[in-house]
């Protein structure tokens, strides 16, 4: 199959020119390539290097669901990932992906999260302490901690201190910090190396992973059952009834870790700030959660029942997903609508593209969180907030129970003001939020 005869190229020049923008902020320049080849479209970022970029819908479905066999993750998660967070879920492909997913899977059924919501709302009511009223303030770094925070007490309980925790997280951020340098820079992979920038990194993960392991061997020292994921993940047995190895263990662990926080606090911080542009839904989502708590005082009623509240953070990860990207490599030559993909294909899905797609969405930039009335499967074959198909997010529903309980504790704690014009992105490894500043005020 040959594919540069029909599929419409964007030449090298063009990457060149745009080079330095596209390091600040590339969505514009891949916008702009859409509008005018399509929503397919070759992108030359070398020689004999190029990339396939695709809003297609239809196409995401086929590719992550139909014939997702023929599909494996790229480089940047088999290989550049893996350096600093091993092979676990999110980085593993073929058996050893199959072989973790179904020893993980049970673990992240509703009825397992229904033992972790408590720990999940402790961690969020701490850091909402930090929020000062009628202050203007930057609300991500709080959100960012606050998912960090909520992570570790489902995996951990109360087996880790302040101290680890804080170092768990310095590592974790300044991992993922350098490979967004490694991926933009590629042309500095030399000086990476040579300046031991890389080494540096590997050793602080080697640090994280020597910190998890004395946490893991004092729980099970212990003999303490906590009922919470690193008991879960402890019990968890293979087929053959053997349990995981330390090594993988922590490879798993370290995936929860970057997977599990950097996304949902950026989620919630765009939905912040949405909410602080909409107060008319502040008051929506406070109306629906003291009438669900006049009811029942159970966390797994209100994260269940809070259907408005699910509304706008469904409507908040389609204007801003935080994985706006999707990326697939096809194993042998493939062809779709007409369109011929040769073997070894760099294919880039834009989520963000295909959530504010014209053609699928009615009023595509503006919040309309009441389209999402009938809950987001109405949208499955458009919408891919936790991707789509075997390996969709292991921890969709643990992302959202939180992200509910989050939202509604800040509206039944705050009105949220904006003091900020539009909402601005600084797109990395995930879509991140940029000057998120509001003022919170106490609800009496």
């Amino acid at each position: 199959m040959k594919s540069d005869n029909n599929i419409p190229t964007v030449p090298l020049s063009r990457f060149f020119k745009h080079s330095l923008e596209i390091l600040k902020n590339p969505l514009p320049f891949h916008h702009q390539n859409f509008e005018e080849q399509g929503d397919v479209f070759r992108l030359k970022i070398g020689l004999k290097n190029s990339v396939v970029f695709v809003r297609d819908a239809a196409f995401a479905q086929y590719v992550l669901q139909k014939n997702q066999k023929n599909y494996t993750k790229s480089k940047i998660q088999t290989v550049d990932l893996v350096k600093y967070v091993g092979t676990g879920l999110l980085t593993a492909e073929g058996e050893h992906w199959k072989k973790q997913r179904k020893l993980i899977q049970p673990a992240f059924h509703k009825k397992q999260l229904a033992n972790l919501l408590d720990s999940i709302k402790g961690a969020i009511v701490s850091e909402y302490n930090k929020i000062a009223p009628n202050e203007v303030i930057d609300i991500f770094p709080i959100l960012n901690d606050l998912a960090f925070q909520a992570v570790v007490k489902s995996l951990f309980s109360s087996a880790a201190n302040q101290e680890d925790i804080n170092r768990l997280q310095y590592i974790t951020e300044a991992a993922q910090k350098m490979l967004v340098k490694e991926l933009r820079q590629p042309y500095l992979g030399w000086w990476f190396n040579v300046s031991g920038e890389i080494k540096k990194h590997v050793d602080l993960t080697g640090e994280a992973r020597e910190i998890l392991k004395r946490i893991v061997n004092e729980r099970r020292t212990s003999k303490v059952k906590e009922n919470d994921l690193l008991d879960m993940l402890l019990d968890a047995r293979y087929e053959d009834g053997n349990p995981m190895e330390e090594e993988q263990l922590i490879d798993e662990i370290l995936i929860l870790f970057t997977a599990g926080h950097e996304t949902t606090s950026n989620a919630l911080t765009f939905i912040t700030q949405l909410l602080a542009l909409h107060p008319e839904w502040q008051e929506r989502i406070l109306v629906e959660r003291n009438t669900i708590l006049s009811e029942s005082d159970d966390l797994m009623d209100l994260v269940t029942k809070s259907k408005v509240c699910q509304q706008v953070i469904e409507e908040g990860m389609r204007l801003y997903p935080p994985v706006y990207f999707i990326d697939r490599v096809n194993k042998e030559a493939d062809a779709f609508n007409g369109l011929d993909f040769e073997a070894g294909c760099n294919l880039l899905f834009s989520v963000y593209e295909m959530h504010r797609h014209p053609k699928l969405w009615d009023q595509p930039d503006e919040f309309l969180p009441e389209r999402f009335n009938e809950g987001s499967r109405k949208f499955s074959s458009q919408y891919f907030p936790f991707g789509a198909g075997p390996r969709k997010c292991i921890g969709n529903n643990f992302a959202m129970f939180e992200m509910i309980i989050a939202v509604s504790e800040l509206v039944s704690n705050y009105k949220m003001i904006p003091d900020f014009e539009s909402i601005d992105i600084t797109p990395l490894i995930t879509l991140k939020p940029k000057n998120a500043l509001l003022k919170f005020e106490a609800r009496s």
